[in-house]
């Protein structure tokens, strides 16, 4: 691409900032609003002419155009400074429309996750930060209504995650109510009572259990292995199977899996429109990356959107980094530079010793785990329940096939949340997996469970729309995308690189990362610092969640 080919853009001024990131993801957004709260001057890219990048909410078009051009062969700008190029991070991308008569006309009226299936705990860290920095008040959410545990029949099993929900669980026993409920009782115990040496109603778990695999602890409580997998994939939603000691991967303690019941405790009530512990964003995950944006930009962050960048700039003497090179042939300078984690820099370089550009530039060698996140979004033209629109379903491993050695989770979306069109629904799904094809059948065992379970619940009242001419049945599942995403951890230096979307449901991780980002850059500033001003004042400090 020469720069007569992109469309005119004035000249940026200054030329100079504290920062300059490329690519508006949501660690990258998180950097740039904590960077512009700490009165840093910041100069955000994106070639993309949308916010999000790997975290954005895009229409069908947008959506595959993304995927295709993230999974194809990087393509190289020749530059006399250092070259900045892209790296697949999708692969095995496989796009099927089986209604292109319907949804042609509504193409544009999606915003389909890239980084589906994802929630936010009502207590979890990311709301925190929301009411702390001020974003809150550009994002709306609804409650996310149900969790649900699957198997290969199309069977759905309600997930009693609060006493509440024991007591109006049909399908438990009254012995299975009681031990769960004892279980609730226990753990609410010892979280009340976790800074005393003696709790007064011995709820306390003793250390020598805090530190033994959970799954034991869950089996010392005589709790039954329906029980056991509800809590553990359901509720902890721990990724790997916890009882197969051949796997011996992400095996949890109990110390961690007590923690993360007590998140879902917490989360539970805290909002009172809120169902139960979790919600989503209206219009989609990519509204919180705008949402951050937005903040940003009230600081002063100044945004260019649709401008690629060429190259990075070296200094000559020191061969460390000193700015960037934008498609418009301007050259911008920074002391910093965070980058998007598609995009990568060639080396080494002739022009400057080896060990510099080792110690300047040996951040943008991404570290790979070879561990994959397999995600697929279909579109049906009905819900898994006919009462419920949004929900949750696990499947836990082994529950689909033997050799099922990972959690499936599929997020259920309705146009409530205007994500589709009315009438239509949006399925995501995500596993980790080592490699392709485990991570496709993954996704395909999981899907075709739901289908079963779709069709079988739908078949006397099958959706029929009119024509024209006649009237005819639609096909259940109507479009569908599966692929394979890469995952890359941040790094950081006075260039960095933002991390891939992980596989978790929640952002507690990815915040986690990107604070130590931010920290490595400026230790001596807070990650968001309270603030009284006007714009977060106590009328713009809530949440709003919609009935």
């Amino acid at each position: 691409m020469t720069t007569s080919d992109l469309p005119p853009y004035p000249p940026i001024d200054p030329t100079t900032f504290d920062l300059i990131i490329i690519g508006t993801g949501l660690p990258a957004s998180l950097i740039s609003a904590a960077s512009s709260a700490a009165g840093k001057s910041v100069l955000h890219l994106d070639p993309n002419p949308f916010y999000g990048s790997h975290f954005s909410s895009l229409s069908i078009p947008d959506l595959s155009s993304f995927l295709n051009s993230h999974s194809a062969p990087p393509s190289n700008n020749h530059d006399e400074n250092l070259t900045l190029t892209t790296r697949p991070l999708f692969s095995d991308v496989e796009i099927s429309n089986f209604a292109p008569e319907i949804l042609d006309q509504h193409s544009r009226k999606f915003n389909l996750d890239l980084s589906g299936p994802r929630v936010l705990f009502c207590a979890d860290k990311s709301i925190d930060l929301m009411l702390k920095s001020g974003t809150s008040q550009y994002v709306e959410f609804k409650s996310v209504d149900a969790s649900f545990v699957g198997d290969g029949d199309g069977k759905l099993w309600s997930v009693p995650d609060s006493r509440a929900a024991i007591f109006k669980d049909k399908t438990l026993s009254l012995l299975e109510k009681n031990q769960l409920m004892s279980f609730f009782k226990l753990v609410q115990g010892h979280l009340s009572n976790n800074e005393s040496e003696e709790s007064e109603n011995g709820a306390k778990i003793s250390t020598e259990d805090l530190e033994s695999l959970f799954v034991e602890f869950l089996t010392k409580m005589k709790l039954p292995p329906k029980i056991k997998s509800i809590i553990l994939y359901a509720i902890a939603m721990v990724d790997y199977d916890q009882e197969n000691m051949e796997v011996r991967k992400g095996l949890l303690k109990t110390k961690d899996g007590i923690d993360r019941l007590a998140l879902y405790i917490a989360s539970v009530g805290r909002f009172q429109n809120a169902l139960g512990a979790l919600i989503y964003p209206i219009y989609g995950q990519g509204e919180l990356a705008q949402a951050f944006c937005r903040r940003a930009a009230v600081k002063g962050c100044l945004y260019v959107l649709r401008m690629p960048v060429i190259s990075l700039l070296k200094d000559e003497d020191s061969g460390s980094y000193k700015g960037v090179r934008l498609a418009s042939g301007q050259d911008i300078f920074s002391q910093k530079l965070v980058l998007d984690p598609s995009f990568t820099v060639p080396g080494p370089l002739a022009s400057a010793p080896c060990e510099q550009i080792q110690d300047s530039f040996q951040v943008l060698s991404l570290i790979d785990d070879k561990v994959k996140v397999a995600r697929g979004i279909c579109i049906t033209k009905s819900s898994l329940k006919p009462d419920i629109s949004n929900c949750l379903v696990f499947f836990p491993p082994r529950s689909l096939f033997p050799e099922q050695v990972t959690s499936i989770r599929v997020l259920q979306l309705s146009s409530n949340l205007a994500v589709c069109p009315s009438g239509m629904f949006v399925l995501y799904f995500s596993a980790l997996c080592d490699e392709v094809n485990q991570g496709k059948k993954l996704l395909h065992a999981a899907l075709n469970a739901l289908l079963k379970l779709i069709v079988s619940g739908n078949a006397e009242n099958s959706s029929t729309v009119q024509s024209e001419d006649t009237e005819h049945v639609e096909p259940t599942l109507l479009w569908s995308a599966l692929y394979i995403q890469e995952l890359t951890k941040g790094q950081f230096e006075s260039v960095s690189s933002t991390p891939m979307p992980d596989g978790n449901l929640n952002y507690n991780d990815l915040l986690d990362a990107t604070e130590k980002l931010f920290q490595n850059m400026y230790p001596n500033e807070e990650f968001f610092p309270e603030t009284s001003e006007p714009e977060n004042s106590e009328e713009d400090a809530g949440l709003t969640l919609e009935t």
